[in-house]
């Protein structure tokens, strides 16, 4: 049972996915920073600017309203949809930009295959057979 085990951890998918997971953990950080660090910031700055609040949290706590006793927080809804397509935006051209590099690099190496020369051709049997039929016709002449 250890050894199948071993053998189902060792399989090529197992460990393709376990690299996947961990660049996908430390793509998460950057993205996350670039929302963070970057854009959450530009974004509180327009609604501070246009609100004339305080901060952007007072702006959008101020976005709160009771129908019969039943209350609404619209500011914390539209708070974490701002913060989905901000991360959409920045994983989407994250994304782009790799795919043009991925797609210039196999050009570049498809090209490079195609520029090389090419090998000659391994001789079929029918050249073996030319070869011996000149070779046998050149010892009749003798």
């Amino acid at each position: 049972m250890l050894q199948e085990f071993k053998k189902f951890l060792l399989r090529g998918n197992i460990l393709d996915l376990s690299v996947g997971v961990v660049i996908g953990s430390a793509f998460t950080a950057i993205v996350n920073k670039i929302v963070e660090g970057l854009l959450t910031p530009i974004i509180s700055l327009i609604f501070v600017v246009t609100t004339g609040s305080k901060s952007a949290d007072d702006a959008l706590g101020n976005m709160v309203f009771q129908v019969k006793g039943v209350t609404f927080n619209v500011g914390s809804v539209l708070s974490a949809l701002i913060t989905f397509l901000i991360t959409a935006v920045v994983l989407f051209a994250i994304m782009k930009t790799v795919n043009k590099v991925m797609a210039a690099t196999q050009r570049a190496e498809e090209e490079a295959a195609a520029a090389a020369p090419a090998e000659p051709a391994a001789p079929t049997s029918e050249d073996y057979l030319k070869e011996i039929r000149d070779l046998l016709a050149k010892q009749a002449e003798k």
